[in-house]
Protein backbone atom coordinates (compact mmCIF):
# COMPACT_ATOMS: atom_id res chain seq x y z
CA UNK A 1 0.00 0.00 0.00
CA UNK A 2 1.41 3.21 -0.89
CA UNK A 3 1.84 6.23 1.38
CA UNK A 4 -1.11 8.46 1.52
CA UNK A 5 0.30 11.52 0.83
CA UNK A 6 -2.60 13.46 0.23
CA UNK A 7 -4.51 12.21 3.59
CA UNK A 8 -0.99 13.43 4.95
CA UNK A 9 -0.98 16.59 3.61
CA UNK A 10 -4.69 17.67 5.32
CA UNK A 11 -3.87 15.39 8.09
CA UNK A 12 -0.58 17.32 9.40
CA UNK A 13 -2.42 21.22 9.95
CA UNK A 14 -5.30 19.23 11.56
CA UNK A 15 -2.92 17.50 14.20
CA UNK A 16 -0.97 20.54 14.25
CA UNK A 17 -4.09 22.68 14.95
CA UNK A 18 -5.04 20.30 18.27
CA UNK A 19 -1.05 20.22 19.28
CA UNK A 20 -1.38 23.88 19.27
CA UNK A 21 -4.55 24.48 20.68
CA UNK A 22 -3.24 22.22 23.64
CA UNK A 23 -0.37 24.40 24.44
CA UNK A 24 -0.70 25.68 28.29
CA UNK A 25 -1.82 29.53 27.68
CA UNK A 26 1.77 31.05 29.66
CA UNK A 27 3.45 29.11 26.63
CA UNK A 28 2.25 31.09 23.87
CA UNK A 29 5.21 31.88 21.88
CA UNK A 30 5.86 28.15 21.88
CA UNK A 31 2.53 27.77 20.55
CA UNK A 32 3.43 30.00 17.37
CA UNK A 33 6.66 28.16 16.55
CA UNK A 34 4.63 24.89 16.63
CA UNK A 35 1.80 26.53 14.66
CA UNK A 36 5.04 27.68 12.17
CA UNK A 37 6.56 24.00 12.00
CA UNK A 38 3.40 22.25 11.39
CA UNK A 39 2.81 24.52 8.29
CA UNK A 40 6.09 24.24 7.20
CA UNK A 41 5.69 20.53 7.13
CA UNK A 42 2.78 20.64 5.07
CA UNK A 43 4.19 23.29 2.47
CA UNK A 44 6.43 20.20 2.44
CA UNK A 45 4.36 17.46 1.48
CA UNK A 46 2.20 19.78 -0.85
CA UNK A 47 5.45 20.39 -2.60
CA UNK A 48 6.25 16.61 -2.72
CA UNK A 49 3.00 15.63 -3.84
CA UNK A 50 3.41 18.47 -6.60
CA UNK A 51 7.02 16.88 -7.48
CA UNK A 52 5.13 13.53 -8.30
CA UNK A 53 2.20 15.10 -10.09
CA UNK A 54 2.56 13.78 -14.10
CA UNK A 55 1.16 16.67 -16.09
CA UNK A 56 0.59 14.09 -18.98
CA UNK A 57 -0.66 11.10 -16.93
CA UNK A 58 -4.06 10.25 -15.34
CA UNK A 59 -6.72 12.87 -15.08
CA UNK A 60 -6.64 12.38 -11.16
CA UNK A 61 -3.41 11.39 -9.73
CA UNK A 62 -2.03 10.34 -6.13
CA UNK A 63 -5.67 8.80 -5.54
CA UNK A 64 -7.30 7.33 -2.40
CA UNK A 65 -10.13 5.26 -2.22
CA UNK A 66 -11.84 3.96 1.06
CA UNK A 67 -15.09 3.12 2.25
CA UNK A 68 -16.57 5.58 4.80
CA UNK A 69 -20.26 5.77 5.44
CA UNK A 70 -20.98 2.89 2.98
CA UNK A 71 -25.26 2.79 3.55
CA UNK A 72 -25.25 5.52 2.18
CA UNK A 73 -22.58 5.44 -0.76
CA UNK A 74 -19.94 7.78 1.09
CA UNK A 75 -16.25 7.08 0.00
CA UNK A 76 -13.76 8.58 1.82
CA UNK A 77 -12.10 9.44 -2.13
CA UNK A 78 -9.05 11.93 -2.55
CA UNK A 79 -7.22 12.25 -6.15
CA UNK A 80 -6.01 15.61 -7.46
CA UNK A 81 -6.00 16.79 -11.38
CA UNK A 82 -3.63 19.76 -12.16
CA UNK A 83 -5.67 22.73 -11.26
CA UNK A 84 -6.13 20.96 -7.91
CA UNK A 85 -2.76 20.21 -6.98
CA UNK A 86 -1.47 23.63 -8.16
CA UNK A 87 -4.24 25.02 -5.14
CA UNK A 88 -3.04 22.58 -2.98
CA UNK A 89 0.51 23.80 -3.63
CA UNK A 90 -0.72 27.50 -2.98
CA UNK A 91 -2.33 26.93 0.09
CA UNK A 92 0.40 25.49 1.53
CA UNK A 93 2.46 28.31 0.48
CA UNK A 94 0.89 31.26 1.74
CA UNK A 95 0.03 29.43 5.40
CA UNK A 96 3.65 29.96 6.98
CA UNK A 97 3.39 33.66 5.53
CA UNK A 98 -0.15 33.78 7.27
CA UNK A 99 0.95 32.87 10.62
CA UNK A 100 4.25 34.88 10.34
CA UNK A 101 2.65 38.12 9.37
CA UNK A 102 0.09 37.39 12.19
CA UNK A 103 2.72 36.77 14.93
CA UNK A 104 1.20 39.46 17.12
CA UNK A 105 -2.00 39.79 16.61
CA UNK A 106 -3.42 37.59 18.75
CA UNK A 107 -1.19 39.00 21.62
CA UNK A 108 -3.56 39.78 24.70
CA UNK A 109 -4.34 43.15 25.42
CA UNK A 110 -6.32 44.49 28.21
CA UNK A 111 -9.67 45.26 26.57
CA UNK A 112 -12.91 44.30 27.20
CA UNK A 113 -13.60 42.72 24.00
CA UNK A 114 -10.23 40.36 23.37
CA UNK A 115 -9.22 39.97 27.12
CA UNK A 116 -10.49 36.45 26.74
CA UNK A 117 -9.01 35.89 23.21
CA UNK A 118 -6.28 32.66 23.54
CA UNK A 119 -3.25 33.39 21.73
CA UNK A 120 -3.25 29.35 20.38
CA UNK A 121 -6.49 29.47 19.59
CA UNK A 122 -6.10 31.72 16.37
CA UNK A 123 -2.87 29.87 15.23
CA UNK A 124 -4.97 26.96 15.79
CA UNK A 125 -8.19 27.75 13.64
CA UNK A 126 -5.44 29.04 10.98
CA UNK A 127 -4.48 25.48 10.80
CA UNK A 128 -7.76 23.52 10.73
CA UNK A 129 -9.21 26.09 8.22
CA UNK A 130 -5.69 24.69 6.56
CA UNK A 131 -6.98 21.13 6.89
CA UNK A 132 -10.33 21.94 5.38
CA UNK A 133 -9.39 23.64 2.00
CA UNK A 134 -6.43 21.16 1.55
CA UNK A 135 -8.78 18.14 1.77
CA UNK A 136 -11.51 19.73 -0.28
CA UNK A 137 -9.27 20.35 -3.33
CA UNK A 138 -8.87 16.30 -3.10
CA UNK A 139 -12.21 15.47 -2.39
CA UNK A 140 -13.55 13.23 -5.31
CA UNK A 141 -16.61 12.17 -3.53
CA UNK A 142 -19.24 14.86 -3.47
CA UNK A 143 -20.56 14.08 -0.26
CA UNK A 144 -16.98 14.37 1.52
CA UNK A 145 -16.66 18.03 -0.39
CA UNK A 146 -19.98 19.33 0.61
CA UNK A 147 -18.90 18.57 4.32
CA UNK A 148 -15.30 19.90 3.86
CA UNK A 149 -17.36 23.13 2.10
CA UNK A 150 -19.46 23.81 4.94
CA UNK A 151 -17.19 23.03 7.93
CA UNK A 152 -14.53 25.57 7.20
CA UNK A 153 -17.02 28.32 8.12
CA UNK A 154 -16.70 27.17 11.74
CA UNK A 155 -13.00 28.22 12.17
CA UNK A 156 -13.73 30.99 9.65
CA UNK A 157 -16.32 32.88 11.58
CA UNK A 158 -14.16 32.27 14.64
CA UNK A 159 -11.24 34.19 12.97
CA UNK A 160 -13.66 37.35 11.77
CA UNK A 161 -15.59 37.98 15.46
CA UNK A 162 -13.04 36.88 17.68
CA UNK A 163 -10.16 37.67 16.51
CA UNK A 164 -10.48 40.89 14.45
CA UNK A 165 -8.75 43.87 13.62
CA UNK A 166 -8.52 46.14 16.82
CA UNK A 167 -7.69 49.29 14.07
CA UNK A 168 -11.37 50.91 14.69
CA UNK A 169 -12.39 54.05 14.10
CA UNK A 170 -15.29 53.77 16.56
CA UNK A 171 -13.26 52.57 19.40
CA UNK A 172 -13.03 48.93 20.97
CA UNK A 173 -16.61 48.56 21.63
CA UNK A 174 -17.85 49.62 18.20
CA UNK A 175 -15.42 47.37 16.93
CA UNK A 176 -16.63 44.21 18.49
CA UNK A 177 -19.57 45.11 16.89
CA UNK A 178 -18.40 45.34 13.83
CA UNK A 179 -16.62 42.43 13.99
CA UNK A 180 -19.61 40.51 15.00
CA UNK A 181 -21.97 42.02 12.69
CA UNK A 182 -19.42 40.76 9.34
CA UNK A 183 -18.92 37.40 11.39
CA UNK A 184 -22.44 36.31 11.38
CA UNK A 185 -23.08 38.03 8.11
CA UNK A 186 -20.64 36.06 6.36
CA UNK A 187 -21.87 32.80 8.27
CA UNK A 188 -25.15 33.16 7.20
CA UNK A 189 -24.41 33.65 3.60
CA UNK A 190 -22.31 30.73 2.89
CA UNK A 191 -24.79 28.58 5.49
CA UNK A 192 -27.54 29.79 3.26
CA UNK A 193 -25.66 29.14 -0.07
CA UNK A 194 -24.49 25.72 1.55
CA UNK A 195 -27.91 24.21 2.32
CA UNK A 196 -29.35 25.10 -0.77
CA UNK A 197 -25.91 22.86 -2.18
CA UNK A 198 -27.25 20.30 0.15
CA UNK A 199 -30.39 20.33 -1.74
CA UNK A 200 -28.46 19.77 -4.60
CA UNK A 201 -26.53 16.92 -3.70
CA UNK A 202 -29.11 14.61 -2.29
CA UNK A 203 -30.60 15.40 -5.84
CA UNK A 204 -27.56 14.38 -8.17
CA UNK A 205 -27.47 10.98 -5.47
CA UNK A 206 -31.26 10.00 -6.25
CA UNK A 207 -30.23 10.61 -10.05
CA UNK A 208 -26.82 8.66 -10.02
CA UNK A 209 -27.01 6.44 -7.46
CA UNK A 210 -23.47 7.53 -6.09
CA UNK A 211 -21.56 10.12 -4.96
CA UNK A 212 -18.33 9.48 -6.32
CA UNK A 213 -17.16 12.01 -9.01
CA UNK A 214 -15.18 9.99 -11.06
CA UNK A 215 -17.97 7.71 -11.43
CA UNK A 216 -20.82 10.05 -12.35
CA UNK A 217 -18.68 11.88 -14.91
CA UNK A 218 -18.24 8.38 -16.60
CA UNK A 219 -21.69 7.44 -16.10
CA UNK A 220 -22.87 10.88 -18.22
CA UNK A 221 -19.76 10.29 -20.60
CA UNK A 222 -20.86 7.01 -22.05
CA UNK A 223 -24.87 7.49 -21.40
CA UNK A 224 -25.60 5.05 -18.68
CA UNK A 225 -26.60 7.86 -16.47
CA UNK A 226 -29.54 9.88 -18.41
CA UNK A 227 -30.49 12.89 -16.75
CA UNK A 228 -33.24 15.16 -17.98
CA UNK A 229 -32.61 18.68 -18.64
CA UNK A 230 -34.74 20.33 -16.49
CA UNK A 231 -33.17 18.03 -13.61
CA UNK A 232 -29.56 18.60 -14.48
CA UNK A 233 -30.52 22.74 -14.31
CA UNK A 234 -31.84 22.63 -11.22
CA UNK A 235 -28.75 20.54 -9.75
CA UNK A 236 -26.50 23.20 -11.55
CA UNK A 237 -28.09 26.30 -10.12
CA UNK A 238 -28.03 24.52 -6.78
CA UNK A 239 -24.63 23.68 -6.67
CA UNK A 240 -23.38 27.28 -8.71
CA UNK A 241 -25.42 29.20 -6.01
CA UNK A 242 -23.27 28.06 -3.65
CA UNK A 243 -19.99 28.49 -5.09
CA UNK A 244 -20.88 32.15 -6.26
CA UNK A 245 -21.48 33.08 -2.39
CA UNK A 246 -17.92 31.10 -1.69
CA UNK A 247 -16.52 32.88 -4.56
CA UNK A 248 -18.10 35.97 -4.30
CA UNK A 249 -19.70 37.10 -7.13
CA UNK A 250 -22.44 40.12 -7.51
CA UNK A 251 -24.89 40.28 -6.41
CA UNK A 252 -24.20 37.69 -3.40
CA UNK A 253 -20.97 39.13 -2.42
CA UNK A 254 -21.54 41.55 0.17
CA UNK A 255 -20.25 39.49 2.89
CA UNK A 256 -16.55 39.75 1.32
CA UNK A 257 -15.66 43.78 1.84
CA UNK A 258 -17.19 43.20 6.10
CA UNK A 259 -15.07 39.96 6.54
CA UNK A 260 -12.17 41.44 5.12
CA UNK A 261 -12.56 44.82 6.83
CA UNK A 262 -13.14 43.50 10.56
CA UNK A 263 -10.48 40.89 9.98
CA UNK A 264 -6.77 41.49 10.65
CA UNK A 265 -5.16 41.07 7.50
CA UNK A 266 -3.30 37.84 7.86
CA UNK A 267 -6.91 36.55 8.59
CA UNK A 268 -8.52 38.23 5.89
CA UNK A 269 -5.80 36.65 3.11
CA UNK A 270 -7.15 33.60 4.82
CA UNK A 271 -10.44 34.65 3.26
CA UNK A 272 -9.70 35.95 -0.14
CA UNK A 273 -6.29 33.95 -0.99
CA UNK A 274 -7.33 30.61 0.47
CA UNK A 275 -10.99 30.11 1.32
CA UNK A 276 -12.56 31.93 -1.82
CA UNK A 277 -10.93 29.87 -3.83
CA UNK A 278 -12.66 26.65 -3.30
CA UNK A 279 -15.49 28.48 -4.63
CA UNK A 280 -13.85 29.15 -8.25
CA UNK A 281 -12.32 25.19 -7.95
CA UNK A 282 -15.41 24.17 -7.26
CA UNK A 283 -17.15 25.57 -10.72
CA UNK A 284 -14.30 23.59 -12.77
CA UNK A 285 -14.00 20.54 -10.94
CA UNK A 286 -18.21 20.01 -9.93
CA UNK A 287 -20.48 22.31 -11.91
CA UNK A 288 -18.68 21.82 -15.85
CA UNK A 289 -17.63 18.45 -14.82
CA UNK A 290 -20.98 17.29 -13.50
CA UNK A 291 -23.77 19.52 -14.98
CA UNK A 292 -21.88 20.20 -19.01
CA UNK A 293 -25.53 21.10 -20.79
CA UNK A 294 -26.63 23.12 -17.91
CA UNK A 295 -23.03 25.19 -17.38
CA UNK A 296 -23.66 26.09 -21.20
CA UNK A 297 -26.90 26.76 -21.34
CA UNK A 298 -26.06 29.18 -17.97
CA UNK A 299 -22.77 30.92 -19.19
CA UNK A 300 -24.27 33.87 -20.59
CA UNK A 301 -25.94 34.86 -17.80
CA UNK A 302 -23.09 33.74 -15.72
CA UNK A 303 -20.64 36.02 -18.47
CA UNK A 304 -22.81 39.29 -17.49
CA UNK A 305 -22.97 38.82 -13.89
CA UNK A 306 -19.07 38.27 -14.09
CA UNK A 307 -18.26 41.67 -15.57
CA UNK A 308 -21.02 43.28 -13.06
CA UNK A 309 -18.55 41.58 -10.64
CA UNK A 310 -15.68 43.09 -13.01
CA UNK A 311 -16.77 46.97 -13.22
CA UNK A 312 -18.53 47.01 -9.92
CA UNK A 313 -15.91 45.79 -7.86
CA UNK A 314 -13.37 48.39 -9.69
CA UNK A 315 -16.05 51.20 -9.59
CA UNK A 316 -16.40 50.76 -5.56
CA UNK A 317 -12.22 50.45 -5.03
CA UNK A 318 -12.29 53.15 -6.32
CA UNK A 319 -13.99 54.82 -3.90
CA UNK A 320 -13.31 53.90 -0.56
CA UNK A 321 -11.73 55.35 2.29
CA UNK A 322 -10.30 52.16 3.98
CA UNK A 323 -7.56 50.60 3.17
CA UNK A 324 -8.85 46.78 3.90
CA UNK A 325 -12.49 47.35 2.08
CA UNK A 326 -10.54 48.53 -1.54
CA UNK A 327 -8.30 45.79 -1.31
CA UNK A 328 -11.45 43.66 -0.67
CA UNK A 329 -13.96 45.46 -3.72
CA UNK A 330 -10.78 45.16 -5.81
CA UNK A 331 -11.12 40.83 -5.01
CA UNK A 332 -14.45 40.95 -5.95
CA UNK A 333 -13.34 42.80 -9.71
CA UNK A 334 -10.92 40.24 -9.72
CA UNK A 335 -12.99 36.94 -9.24
CA UNK A 336 -14.69 38.23 -11.75
CA UNK A 337 -11.97 37.90 -14.07
CA UNK A 338 -11.69 34.34 -12.65
CA UNK A 339 -15.16 33.48 -13.37
CA UNK A 340 -15.26 35.06 -16.64
CA UNK A 341 -12.38 32.89 -17.51
CA UNK A 342 -14.36 29.78 -16.80
CA UNK A 343 -17.08 30.37 -18.38
CA UNK A 344 -16.13 31.59 -21.62
CA UNK A 345 -15.70 27.82 -22.90
CA UNK A 346 -12.06 27.91 -24.40
CA UNK A 347 -8.75 26.53 -23.67
CA UNK A 348 -7.25 30.33 -22.97
CA UNK A 349 -9.88 31.48 -20.73
CA UNK A 350 -9.85 28.29 -18.15
CA UNK A 351 -5.92 28.19 -18.43
CA UNK A 352 -6.35 32.22 -17.65
CA UNK A 353 -8.54 31.83 -15.15
CA UNK A 354 -6.62 29.06 -13.31
CA UNK A 355 -3.18 30.90 -13.32
CA UNK A 356 -5.53 33.62 -11.90
CA UNK A 357 -6.78 31.73 -8.72
CA UNK A 358 -3.08 31.25 -7.68
CA UNK A 359 -1.41 34.95 -8.95
CA UNK A 360 -4.70 36.26 -7.18
CA UNK A 361 -3.59 34.34 -3.66
CA UNK A 362 0.24 35.55 -4.07
CA UNK A 363 -0.74 38.95 -5.24
CA UNK A 364 -3.13 39.64 -2.81
CA UNK A 365 -1.35 38.16 -0.19
CA UNK A 366 1.78 40.74 -0.87
CA UNK A 367 -0.61 43.66 -0.93
CA UNK A 368 -3.16 42.84 2.10
CA UNK A 369 0.35 41.91 4.28
CA UNK A 370 2.06 44.90 3.85
CA UNK A 371 -1.14 46.80 4.30
CA UNK A 372 -1.79 45.20 7.50
CA UNK A 373 1.91 46.01 9.00
CA UNK A 374 0.94 49.53 7.45
CA UNK A 375 -1.92 49.58 9.62
CA UNK A 376 -0.62 48.08 12.87
CA UNK A 377 2.35 51.07 13.06
CA UNK A 378 -0.72 53.68 12.87
CA UNK A 379 -3.37 52.12 14.27
CA UNK A 380 -5.74 53.28 11.58
CA UNK A 381 -7.42 51.70 8.17
CA UNK A 382 -8.70 54.90 6.95
CA UNK A 383 -6.67 56.33 3.90
CA UNK A 384 -6.84 60.10 4.87
CA UNK A 385 -4.66 59.22 8.29
CA UNK A 386 -1.53 58.49 6.05
CA UNK A 387 1.04 60.20 3.43
CA UNK A 388 4.52 60.93 2.80
CA UNK A 389 5.63 57.34 4.03
CA UNK A 390 8.08 56.48 1.78
CA UNK A 391 9.94 59.46 2.98
CA UNK A 392 9.94 57.59 6.52
CA UNK A 393 9.70 53.77 5.14
CA UNK A 394 11.18 53.41 2.00
CA UNK A 395 10.85 49.52 2.19
CA UNK A 396 7.12 49.15 3.40
CA UNK A 397 6.67 51.83 0.57
CA UNK A 398 8.15 50.22 -2.39
CA UNK A 399 6.60 46.56 -1.20
CA UNK A 400 3.36 48.11 -1.18
CA UNK A 401 3.87 49.80 -4.95
CA UNK A 402 4.62 46.16 -5.92
CA UNK A 403 2.00 44.28 -4.67
CA UNK A 404 -0.05 47.34 -5.73
CA UNK A 405 1.08 46.83 -9.34
CA UNK A 406 1.17 43.44 -9.25
CA UNK A 407 -2.79 43.75 -8.63
CA UNK A 408 -3.60 45.88 -11.31
CA UNK A 409 -1.60 43.42 -13.30
CA UNK A 410 1.32 45.26 -14.32
CA UNK A 411 2.96 43.23 -17.40
CA UNK A 412 6.50 41.81 -15.90
CA UNK A 413 4.43 40.73 -12.65
CA UNK A 414 2.87 37.67 -12.64
CA UNK A 415 -1.36 38.65 -13.28
CA UNK A 416 -0.61 39.80 -16.35
CA UNK A 417 -0.39 36.22 -17.68
CA UNK A 418 -3.71 35.30 -16.44
CA UNK A 419 -5.30 38.21 -17.27
CA UNK A 420 -4.42 38.68 -20.56
CA UNK A 421 -5.22 34.69 -21.31
CA UNK A 422 -8.38 35.45 -19.91
CA UNK A 423 -9.18 38.10 -21.53
CA UNK A 424 -8.16 36.84 -25.12
CA UNK A 425 -10.35 33.58 -24.32
CA UNK A 426 -13.29 35.53 -23.59
CA UNK A 427 -12.77 37.80 -26.46
CA UNK A 428 -12.26 34.60 -28.89
CA UNK A 429 -15.91 33.59 -28.57
CA UNK A 430 -17.57 36.81 -26.49
CA UNK A 431 -16.17 39.63 -27.79
CA UNK A 432 -18.72 42.49 -26.38
CA UNK A 433 -17.82 41.04 -22.91
CA UNK A 434 -14.09 40.98 -23.41
CA UNK A 435 -14.18 44.53 -24.35
CA UNK A 436 -15.79 45.96 -21.72
CA UNK A 437 -14.35 43.79 -19.16
CA UNK A 438 -10.98 45.58 -19.98
CA UNK A 439 -12.65 48.85 -18.14
CA UNK A 440 -11.62 46.83 -14.96
CA UNK A 441 -7.72 47.16 -16.01
CA UNK A 442 -8.01 50.57 -16.53
CA UNK A 443 -9.94 51.31 -12.94
CA UNK A 444 -7.50 49.01 -11.58
CA UNK A 445 -4.63 51.38 -12.42
CA UNK A 446 -6.83 53.74 -11.23
CA UNK A 447 -7.71 53.04 -7.66
CA UNK A 448 -4.63 51.37 -6.79
CA UNK A 449 -2.17 54.08 -7.76
CA UNK A 450 -4.81 56.59 -5.97
CA UNK A 451 -4.21 54.56 -2.90
CA UNK A 452 -0.24 54.69 -3.21
CA UNK A 453 -0.60 58.51 -4.26
CA UNK A 454 -2.68 59.13 -0.96
CA UNK A 455 -0.62 56.98 1.78
CA UNK A 456 2.65 57.12 0.47
CA UNK A 457 3.64 60.19 -1.85
CA UNK A 458 3.15 64.26 -0.86
CA UNK A 459 4.07 65.82 2.42
CA UNK A 460 4.51 63.58 5.52
CA UNK A 461 1.71 63.40 7.88
CA UNK A 462 2.59 64.04 11.70
CA UNK A 463 0.67 60.90 12.91
CA UNK A 464 3.51 58.74 10.78
CA UNK A 465 6.54 61.18 11.23
CA UNK A 466 7.95 58.31 13.11
CA UNK A 467 6.67 55.22 11.28
CA UNK A 468 9.65 52.26 11.65
CA UNK A 469 10.36 50.31 8.29
CA UNK A 470 9.58 46.72 7.75
CA UNK A 471 11.29 44.82 10.46
CA UNK A 472 13.27 41.18 9.97
CA UNK A 473 10.02 39.08 10.12
CA UNK A 474 8.31 40.94 8.15
CA UNK A 475 10.94 40.82 5.31
CA UNK A 476 10.86 37.30 5.41
CA UNK A 477 6.98 37.38 4.88
CA UNK A 478 6.94 39.89 1.97
CA UNK A 479 9.89 38.91 0.42
CA UNK A 480 9.60 35.57 -1.13
CA UNK A 481 5.59 36.30 -2.40
CA UNK A 482 7.61 39.30 -4.17
CA UNK A 483 10.08 36.96 -5.51
CA UNK A 484 7.38 34.84 -7.24
CA UNK A 485 5.30 37.45 -8.58
CA UNK A 486 8.54 38.35 -10.32
CA UNK A 487 9.24 34.79 -11.58
CA UNK A 488 5.67 34.05 -12.30
CA UNK A 489 5.69 37.10 -14.38
CA UNK A 490 8.49 36.19 -16.88
CA UNK A 491 7.93 32.26 -16.64
CA UNK A 492 4.59 30.94 -15.81
CA UNK A 493 5.38 27.83 -18.07
CA UNK A 494 5.87 25.68 -14.80
CA UNK A 495 2.41 26.40 -13.80
CA UNK A 496 0.77 26.50 -17.74
CA UNK A 497 2.37 22.73 -18.30
CA UNK A 498 0.67 21.22 -15.07
CA UNK A 499 -2.40 23.25 -15.84
CA UNK A 500 -3.31 22.96 -19.51
CA UNK A 501 -3.73 19.00 -19.00
CA UNK A 502 -6.25 19.69 -16.45
CA UNK A 503 -8.43 22.19 -18.77
CA UNK A 504 -7.94 20.07 -21.72
CA UNK A 505 -10.35 17.70 -20.00
CA UNK A 506 -12.54 20.24 -18.83
CA UNK A 507 -13.21 21.23 -21.95
CA UNK A 508 -13.88 18.02 -23.23
CA UNK A 509 -16.07 17.52 -20.31
CA UNK A 510 -18.34 20.05 -21.86
CA UNK A 511 -17.56 19.23 -25.24
CA UNK A 512 -16.16 22.94 -26.44
CA UNK A 513 -13.15 23.05 -28.60
CA UNK A 514 -11.59 26.63 -28.98
CA UNK A 515 -12.91 28.67 -31.89
CA UNK A 516 -11.08 29.15 -35.29
CA UNK A 517 -9.66 32.47 -36.17
CA UNK A 518 -11.45 34.09 -38.79
CA UNK A 519 -8.72 34.90 -41.50
CA UNK A 520 -10.09 36.30 -44.57
CA UNK A 521 -8.64 34.59 -47.83
CA UNK A 522 -5.67 36.55 -49.57
CA UNK A 523 -6.59 38.46 -52.70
Amino acid sequence: MSFPLLTATAAVPAIGAIVTAAVPAARRTAAKWIALAFSLATLVLAAIALARFEPGGDRYQLTESHAWIPDFGVRYELGVDGIGVSLMALTALLIPFVILAGWHDADPVETKSSRWRPTQGFFALILMVEAMVILSFEATDVFLFYILFEAMLIPVYFLIGGFGDRAHAGGDEAGATQRSYAAVKFLLYNLAGGLIMLAAVIGLFVQAGTFSLTEIAAARADGTLDMSTGMERWLFLGFFFAFAIKAPLWPVHTWLPNAMGEATAPVAVLITAVVDKVGTFAMLRFCLQLFPEASKWATPVVLVLALISIVYGALLAVGQRDIKRLIAYASISHFGFIIMGIFAMTSQGQSGATLYMINHGISTAALLLVAGFLISRRGSRLISDYGGVQKVAPVLAGTFLIGGLATLSLPGLAPFVSEFLVLVGTFSRYPVIGIIATIGIVLAALYVLVLYQRTMTGPVNESVRHMPDLKLRELAVVTPLIALLLFLGVYPKPLTDIVNPAVEHTMSDVHKTDPKPEVEAAP
